[in-house]
């Protein structure tokens, strides 16, 4: 049996970091389809705009078939319904991520049963890089040259 395993990759990618990547290239070989969803939060203030946001991933995939980038607003596991998902893809940094993430799985499984969590640890080097963290340090003016992939990187620095 040769079914298709699509996966939601979500978060607010404001910006996409290094580690992000690195989660999704360890992901790819296990889905036939990742979309890397941009979740629109409206009482979230986003440093960078949702189209900034998706320009700089399709740059960071450009070539890569099996991944799409896509934006939404709503319940991840409701969106993971309308795309065909059965999977929400996560990073695991650390046992406070892990904690907040299971909960979420628990919820997201009360609610669609179907629609599976897959959670990938961060490699060590990684552990301490997050988008929120990457926007404190470009909002104060500091230098995130080693935490945003490169591709990404040269769309910010156009800006």
């Amino acid at each position: 049996m040769n079914e298709e395993k699509i996966a939601l990759f979500p978060g607010s990618f404001d910006p996409i970091t290094i580690a992000h990547v690195d989660i999704l290239a360890r992901a790819l070989p296990l889905f036939s389809k990742v979309y890397i969803g941009i979740g629109l939060n409206s009482n979230k203030q986003a440093l960078l705009s949702q189209e900034l946001r998706e320009e700089m991933i399709r740059a960071v995939y450009a070539g890569e078939e099996k991944v799409e980038v896509v934006s939404y607003e709503g319940l991840t596991v409701e969106f993971c319904s309308r795309i065909g998902a059965s999977y929400i893809l996560r990073g695991i940094r650390s046992s406070s991520d892990f904690e907040y993430e299971k909960a979420i799985s628990q919820m997201n499984h009360a609610m669609r049963p179907e629609i599976e969590s897959v959670f990938i640890l961060s490699n060590p080097g990684y552990s301490a890089i997050s988008s929120s963290i990457v926007r404190d340090v470009m909002r104060y003016g500091g230098d995130v040259n080693q935490f945003i992939p490169e591709q990404a990187l040269a769309i910010l620095k156009a800006q």
